[in-house]
């Protein structure tokens, strides 16, 4: 059975997160209704079908580098098998997605590990304007509902604003925070919070690193340091790095994911605004361009709209939709 019969099998029997199917209906119009329409235009397999199925991949956010590597993988299938329809190579190139997304990097486990005794620590990266801190308060609402004490440490003190607004959240979702100086060294936040999450028995550090665009070097280097910091004081603690990326600024976010990951260990992709984006191919772009699974996607504004990334569920609601809708 293909994917996607196997996805449509799937979500008939039990309807598909509506999260998902909702939070995706704008990448589902971009690309599966534009695959419908494609196979429908064109008879048979062809030059033109491969040209406009290039464009709709490239406009989906799917990333030039993947989507020629697709195309020339389907193109291969369909010399294999001259008989192959359009709607054939639709559903295969569907299974290719789901077989270069698993393929590309490790094994893929969403949520953060525990360890009785020990404290996770959590840095959060990612340029302004991503919804850093929101993905934060979301990720710290998740953990404390399933009865984790969660520290917070604001770290990103050169922004303006960026402390006080987490406080903000902190207080609203009475939950502990660590803030230092305005412009004081990212690192001594890290220190403090890190220090006070091994005396006070914390399960969760989340630390919100600095949010401004650097030079690699920069960027390396805090981050480093932050590393160092955390480690001396919790040097048995796990700790995961997640980038924070927004899905609406395309390439540019894919971009920022090569950056992040050639400065630190990225460990994990948060994708937040994707319910506003009709380029849902940006997922499948950042797993194959630095191999790190997204963990987290945001598909809406609500506390609980930040939830855990689900392949199938994703591909579901990308490709098939809610036939009940």
């Amino acid at each position: 059975m293909g994917l996607f019969s196997y996805l449509k099998d799937k979500f008939s029997k039990k309807k598909g997160e509506e999260s998902y199917v909702k939070g995706l209906a704008r990448s589902r119009a971009a690309f599966s209704d534009r695959l419908a329409l494609l196979a429908k235009r064109h008879a048979k397999l062809g030059p033109d079908y491969f040209e406009e199925l290039e464009t709709i991949l490239i406009e989906s956010d799917v990333g030039v580098s993947l989507s020629l590597r697709l195309i020339d993988e389907l193109l291969e299938k369909s010399r294999q098998n001259p008989e192959m329809t359009p709607t054939e190579a639709n559903e295969e190139l569907i299974d290719m997605m789901f077989v270069s997304y698993v393929e590309k990097g490790g094994s893929i486990v969403n949520e953060l590990a525990f360890e009785p005794g020990k404290t996770t620590v959590l840095l959060m990266e990612g340029v302004n304007g991503v919804g850093k801190t929101t993905s934060i308060a979301k990720l710290a609402y998740r953990y404390k509902k399933q009865g984790k004490k969660i520290l917070l440490a604001a770290g990103d003190t050169f922004r303006a604003g960026a402390v006080e607004q987490l406080g903000i959240w902190a207080k609203r979702l009475d939950i502990e925070i660590v803030t230092g100086k305005a412009n004081a060294d990212p690192s001594s936040v890290a220190f403090d919070g890190a220090k006070k999450a091994r005396e006070g028995g914390y399960d969760l550090l989340i630390v919100d690193t600095a949010g401004r665009q650097q030079t690699k070097a920069n960027l390396m280097a805090e981050l480093g340091k932050m590393r160092r910091v955390i480690e001396k004081e919790l040097p048995s603690s796990p700790i995961e790095s997640f980038l924070v990326i927004d899905a609406t600024t395309g390439q540019n976010g894919v971009s920022q994911a090569k950056a992040f990951s050639e400065a630190s260990p990225v460990t994990g992709i948060v994708i937040t605004k994707m319910d506003g984006t009709s380029k849902g191919g940006i997922i499948l772009s950042i797993r194959d361009e630095i191999g790190a699974p997204v963990r987290f996607i945001g598909l809406g504004e609500k506390m609980e709209d930040l939830v855990e990334f689900d392949l199938d569920e994703y591909l579901h609601a990308l490709l098939v939709g809610d036939e009940h809708e």
